[in-house]
Formats: structure tokens, C-alpha cells, sequence
């Protein structure tokens, strides 16, 4: 799990944590106390069921998701965890509800809180630390995200959704839309005249090609969006996948994108023992590198002295206009 971290904002980590002591009558329980584990977008907590169980409890960022959305996400997750598929179970309320609204005096608006089941594991790794694994054990932890990631799209492959399923698309629109999902990456403070116009000239390449890219069931579907390490679990040796918050419609590619976005390449040898890939998908690589690079522009320039700090927004950007420039060069 994340370590806390701060959050800059209308509403204090007190308020949050106010609001989700009060959720918790919900799941029947009566005097516990939520343990804040992180505060960046969702504020997340470690807290104990009726029964004495650990468990997730998710206060959502206003506005993110619709209900409808948040549903869809927690209906994902639970088939996923049913179909053998190391993931976290929703927990209904005491009424059977999957999540609900809770306000506070303090807060303007009621908030979405929902419960998922606790994972043990440690977290592959964090944003901007160094790996502390021997080769070998990285080499076998990236293999096995490969393999867990290809098992998760060949479940979903089979899967029907309920009537009403809906969540957000990571497709042309999502990234280089009106709204991108991630916010608007044109308005960065970190890209100089130089990197901007580089940025600028890449995306009129990645425009085209993703408008010509395969879009099918069998390179598209609903995808985690997020697999970077904090998102990875190990326990005993076994990958466990956490923090759905960002799934929805998109090609495979892009989650074995952004678990390469660090540049190992055993996810792709992992995926590929589990589920086909053609010369076609691997082309596209860069493509979909270049993609994420352009999502965290947008996440990076939006949060900054929020979530992030301006020295972590600058590093973080840096990378992407790398990463971009690679897929500039690439033929």
C-alpha cells in the first residue's frame, strides 16, 4: 500500500478522515477509527469490519466519477476477482449497496465512499525511488505482470456487462479530446519553446496513427489503465493488482504500455505466453508510450502544488517529453 502523502486543498486529511469515520457505519461498524494510508486523489484507509476483517475504505475525489462509473469500475473488479484474478472484492454496505454518498459539515459536497477487501503485499515500487530488487527477482516479478495483465484480458474477453456498464474510454477522444481524461497537456508549465514544439509536432503523428490503429475485440476492451508499480502487489511470489480508479475502455497495448513505460521488457515476454501479440501490436508500442507520456503531461500540469510538487511535476514531464521524442524518432 501507499504511504500517506499530502494533498493541498479546500479540505484537510482531518475532514476526509472525519467523513469516512462516519461511512462506516454503513458496513455496521461502531467506533473505529480509519488509519489514512494515502491522500492524493482518492483518500484511502485501512480500516476493520464488523467481523474484525481488514479492509479498504475509498473516500473518491469529488467529480471524477459518476455513480454510474463507479459502479461500472466495482462491477469489473468484482468479476475479475471471481474469474481467478489477484484483485480486490468490493464489499457491500450492510443495505447491499456497493458504495455510498456521505457528507460532513465540513465539505461542500457528499462524497463516494465505497469498501474493498485487503490485499497483503508490498507494492513492486514507488514513483521516482530506485528498485531495490536483485535482477533476477526483477526479472521474474516483470515477467509474471506480463502474464497477469494478459490473464486479466483474456477473462474480461468473455465477459458480458451488466445492462448500464459504463466507464470512461482512453480512445482518441480520451486522450486528445475536448476533455481528455487526464487533463489537457497543452497548458503544461514544464515543456520550454523546444520541448513544446517537439510535444506539439508528435501529437499530430499519434493523431493519425491512432485513428488508423485496429480498434477490435481483439485489441480493445476494458483495461486497468494504471499498472505502474505502486499498482502491482507481490505477496509470496504472486502479482496482486491494485487501484481500478482509472479503468475503462482502451486497447491492450496500453496497459502493457504503461508496465514498459520504465523500459523492462519482461512484461511483454509475460503477456505474451498467456495471449497472442502480432508484429502489428508490437509496432504499436511506441505509440502507446507515447500516449501515456501525453496522459501524464495532462495528470502532471493539473495537479501540481496539489498532488505533486513542481520539482516531481518537472522530472515527471521531462520523462514524457523523452518518451515523446523517442516515438517522434521512431519510424
Amino acid at each position: 500500500m501507499n504511504a500517506v502523502s499530502t494533498h493541498a486543498g479546500p479540505e484537510t486529511a482531518a475532514d476526509v478522515t472525519d467523513l469516512a469515520r462516519r461511512a462506516l457505519d454503513h458496513w455496521g461498524v461502531r467506533g473505529g477509527e480509519p488509519v489514512l494510508l494515502k491522500y492524493r486523489e482518492n483518500a484511502v484507509f485501512r480500516i476493520h469490519l464488523l467481523d474484525g476483517r481488514p479492509a479498504v475504505m475509498r473516500v473518491h475525489r469529488l467529480g471524477y466519477h459518476t455513480d454510474a462509473a463507479l459502479r461500472g469500475e466495482l462491477q469489473w473488479m468484482g468479476f475479475l476477482q471471481a474469474a481467478g484474478v489477484a484483485t480486490p472484492s468490493p464489499i457491500a454496505t450492510q443495505a447491499g449497496d456497493p458504495f455510498v454518498l456521505v457528507g460532513t459539515s465540513a465539505l461542500t459536497q457528499p462524497r463516494q465512499v465505497d469498501c474493498l477487501s485487503w490485499l497483503e503485499g508490498r507494492a513492486v515500487g514507488a514513483r521516482g525511488v530506485p528498485l531495490d530488487h536483485t535482477p533476477e527477482q526483477l526479472e521474474q516479478v516483470f515477467r509474471e505482470i506480463g502474464r497477469c495483465i494478459a490473464h486479466m484480458h483474456n477473462v474480461t474477453a468473455t465477459w458480458s456487462p451488466p445492462s448500464g456498464f459504463t466507464r470512461h474510454a482512453w480512445d482518441l477522444d480520451g486522450f486528445f479530446g475536448a476533455a481528455p481524461i487526464w487533463g489537457r497537456f497543452e497548458t503544461s508549465p514544464f515543456l520550454d519553446g523546444a520541448r513544446r514544439e517537439l510535444v506539439f509536432r508528435a501529437r499530430e503523428k499519434a493523431v493519425k496513427a491512432l485513428s488508423e490503429h485496429e480498434h477490435s475485440a481483439r485489441n480493445f476492451g476494458i483495461i486497468h489503465a494504471d499498472l505502474v508499480r505502486e499498482n502491482v502487489l507481490i505477496h509470496d511470489g504472486a502479482v496482486r493488482i491494485i487501484d481500478f480508479d482509472d479503468c475503462g475502455f482502451g486497447w491492450h497495448m496500453y496497459d502493457l504500455a504503461v508496465a514498459l513505460y520504465q523500459n523492462r521488457d519482461e512484461p511483454l515476454d509475460g503477456y505474451r505466453q498467456q495471449r497472442e501479440l502480432t508484429a502489428q501490436d508490437i509496432a504499436a508500442l511506441p505509440l502507446f508510450a507515447a500516449l501515456r507520456a501525453f496522459a501524464f503531461l495532462g495528470w502532471v500540469q493539473s495537479r501540481v502544488e496539489g498532488d505533486i510538487t513542481r520539482e516531481v511535476g518537472l522530472r515527471m514531464s521531462n520523462i514524457a517529453a523523452d518518451v515523446i521524442a523517442a516515438y517522434l524518432r521512431d519510424k
